[in-house]
């Protein structure tokens, strides 16, 4: 039985598929570092298991969540989530692990104090990663004491792992719900004075320079949950000096009860606005995260709590920063028209979002938030996750740096204000405002806001932009959070073939124009907003007959070809009468998308003659997208008649992006699919015929004043292709995401040369 329970003291941070992120992190810090933690124990995930096995819970709970097939209907989902917890909470603890678990207890009794009051939270084998910090998801039980009170604590831990939010977010996350384990860390109680949280960066800009403590009288929860917002320290990491400090009007806490959990008291008037921390216990947390952020290699959010009878600083929890630490890149200022802001609060998250107000005061009132809508509420609670996701902004009344509203906010990539003191009162529903989280503003209307990027200090600084290449939009809040430039290739093709799969033409016929226009609108702007400010250069449709033809209904419509590349494809296509229609519901999408995101930009791909793209231009400008200073219009450069033409094509672009691949193929006349010639080694971007179309085009486009860039796969797979393209003067890259930090140190390197 002793591997279902384990010391802090014998396990660390490798040890997370055992007791989770929690757990782990609790252990590595007592077995690895000086910083003070409250003793306890791990209850295993192996232990988790052994009671769902013993009970046969497994393929009842299976059988639970195969009901749902959107997370988004949130009847289904508190339907499935009720009757998932039941089933888990009706479940007995076996004897021999209730028997362990106890044993652990009455040990960590004896060795801190009699009456022993211990935490009680979950740490699940997904929870605190880095990417994931499922903020709020699982459960925590305070100030709990006595054999069967720990027992039902520990079950009702088991259970949480099927709160409707976590299972939301295990799907949104793509964590599958099988592969999730529940550990259990059982803690001393810290009696807390007053407690709080440390970053080790600021998380309102990724500033790794300093580090931000909050803090409040009592508990901690009462942080998290937004029900104060607290005292606000500013640290210099190189001195440790407190350069900026705000000190709150703090009048509730959280308090242990006498004889077990919490109570809600008020704050004596004569400490509601004293700080929460002296100077000296400031500058204490301060070294404990340089300590731990040393240690792990990473950026820290970590837990404090002061002892009221000790007068002892304690470390309760630490976890990767989930943000920043991986965007690691960006910062933003803005320029905004001049109008002053209506109401300011704490810059949570960045970015700006603009739309109607909805106002929630109550958790049966998130089906009324829409895509695009700003949640206005006192505090938003991981209950409220799913309707976030689909918020434009959020705005609070209450709340820090720290609490819910802001550490999901920041990792949903959306724009946050929080701790206003009276947006819910203030705000009316359907208000159309402006949240501006970059700088704390909320204005009234829909504003003109121009945002400018930045980098910090320790990426790579770069002449030439480093772009990503985009396929699945579901992906792009992930990849947003790393250091690129924007999107340099958004394929429109996984949309059209997965989100609609049907062929234009064909939804035309049967009168779903509309239909096919907001499907392809949502995706774009699902792209443009975990981008924003960021450029995003939408590649509009490039299938060919056979990959049309592939879509519902698309045999109607489409030829047989004998060599579909070199076919019916791109900028010729879309001028065929026959397919114009279609290629205006294109447009209609991008028109609706770039409404909200004006960092949409438009790539045409496989542009023949200059008359072709003469004519789209013209169409576009029919439908209401004109180039000019706020839309720019790429060209794929990826036919010899780009090159040899490339002062002609300038005239109706702003810049070029090379399409590599089938560049070298029309070049060397060779089939990309030919196993034959793909032995012989001679036929692929590196060969001199290419890379002297390459420079040739580059030379032009800058004595025209276009830019180009590159979007084909020969510098995510050739290193020192890299170098040859910075060398002659490309002004971007764009590569699959998983080398973007190898691309951004290669061009650093070659630039640096």
């Amino acid at each position: 039985m002793q591997k279902f329970v384990l010391w802090f003291n014998q396990i660390g941070k490798n040890d997370v598929s055992k007791v989770g992120g929690k757990c782990a992190n609790l252990g590595e810090m007592v077995s690895k570092t000086d910083v003070p933690v409250p003793p306890g124990f791990a209850i295993t995930s192996a232990a988790y298991d052994f009671f769902v096995k013993k009970n046969n819970l497994a393929q009842r709970i299976d059988s639970e969540l195969k009901k749902m097939k959107d997370p988004n209907d949130t009847d289904r989902l508190n339907e499935v989530g009720k009757k998932v917890r039941e089933i888990i909470i009706k479940a007995k603890i076996p004897k021999e692990l209730e028997t362990t678990i106890l044993e652990f207890y009455h040990k960590l009794q004896k060795q801190t104090k009699k009456k022993l009051f211990v935490a009680v939270r979950t740490s699940a084998t997904s929870e605190d990663l880095p990417g994931a910090s499922f903020a709020g998801q699982g459960e925590t039980y305070l100030n709990v004491r006595g054999d069967k009170r720990l027992i039902d604590a520990v079950k009702k831990c088991y259970a949480s792992l099927y709160t409707n939010r976590f299972i939301f977010y295990r799907i949104q996350k793509g964590f599958s719900h099988q592969k999730v384990s529940m550990s259990v860390g059982v803690q001393m109680m810290v009696e807390s004075k007053a407690a709080g949280v440390i970053f080790s960066l600021d998380v309102r800009n990724g500033n790794p320079n300093v580090i931000v403590i909050e803090g409040a009288w009592g508990l901690g929860e009462y942080i998290v949950k937004g029900e104060v917002t607290p005292d606000d320290f500013i640290v210099r990491k190189r001195d440790l000096a407190i350069i900026e400090r705000k000190i709150m009007n703090k009048q509730v806490m959280l308090k242990n009860k006498k004889g077990g959990g919490t109570i809600e008291r008020k704050v004596p008037s004569a400490i509601r606005k004293k700080p929460v921390l002296s100077e000296a216990q400031v500058r204490e947390l301060a070294r404990y995260s340089l300590l731990l952020e040393k240690h792990y290699k990473i950026a820290q959010d970590t837990e404090w709590a002061l002892d009221e009878k000790l007068n002892k600083l304690f470390i309760v929890q630490t976890r990767p920063e989930t943000v920043w630490s991986e965007r690691t890149a960006r910062g933003q200022t803005r320029t905004i028209e001049v109008k002053k802001s209506v109401l300011r609060g704490l810059a949570a998250s960045p970015g700006v979002g603009a739309g109607k107000v909805k106002i929630v005061k109550d958790l049966k009132e998130l089906s009324k938030i829409q895509k695009g809508d700003i949640l206005v509420t006192k505090m938003t609670s991981p209950d409220m996750v799913p309707a976030m996701s689909k918020a434009a902004g959020i705005v609070t009344d209450a709340g820090g740096m720290t609490s819910h509203a802001a550490i999901v906010s920041r990792e949903l990539g959306i724009p946050c204000v929080v701790g206003t003191e009276k947006a819910t009162r203030m705000f009316k529903e359907n208000q159309e405002i402006t949240v501006d989280g970059n700088a704390g503003a909320i204005y009234e209307g829909i504003m003109k806001i121009e945002n400018h990027v930045e980098k910090i200090e320790h990426v790579p600084r770069t002449r030439t932009h480093v772009y990503v290449n985009l396929g699945i939009p579901e992906e792009a809040k992930k990849i947003a959070r790393m250091p690129v430039d924007g999107v340099g290739l958004m394929r429109e093709e996984f949309i059209l073939a997965s989100d609609i799969g049907e062929h234009p033409l064909a939804m035309i016929e049967q009168g779903r124009s509309e239909e096919f226009i907001e499907k392809l609108s949502h995706g774009i702007r699902v792209v443009a907003k975990a981008f924003y400010p960021r450029p995003v250069v939408l590649r509009l449709s490039d299938f060919k007959t056979n990959e049309y033809k592939a879509l519902k209904g698309g045999e109607k419509f489409e030829p047989d070809e004998a060599n579909p590349m070199i076919g019916w494809r791109g900028c010729s296509r879309y001028i065929t009468p026959s397919f114009e229609p279609a290629f205006r519901l294109e447009l209609k999408a991008v028109k609706r998308a770039r409404s909200v995101f004006k960092n949409i930009h438009i790539m045409l791909p496989f542009p023949r003659t200059i008359s072709e793209v003469k004519r789209i231009e013209e169409i576009m400008k029919e439908e209401g997208l004109e180039r000019g200073p706020h839309l720019k219009i790429w060209l794929m450069a990826e036919i010899p008649s780009n090159i040899f033409l490339a002062d002609k094509f300038s005239d109706y672009c702003d810049g070029f992006s090379i399409g590599s691949n089938d560049l070298t193929q029309l070049i060397l006349g060779v089939d990309r699919d030919s196993e034959l010639l793909g032995k012989m080694g001679e036929f692929d971007e590196k060969n001199e015929a290419v890379k002297r179309a390459i420079k040739h085009l580059i030379e032009v486009a800058h004595n025209h004043h276009r830019t180009v860039s590159i979007c084909g796969q020969a510098p995510s797979e050739y290193p020192e292709y890299t170098k040859f393209l910075v060398d002659n003067h490309i002004d971007s890259i764009s590569v699959n995401p998983d080398v973007i930090m190898r691309t951004k140190k290669l061009v650093a390197e070659a630039e640096g040369k």
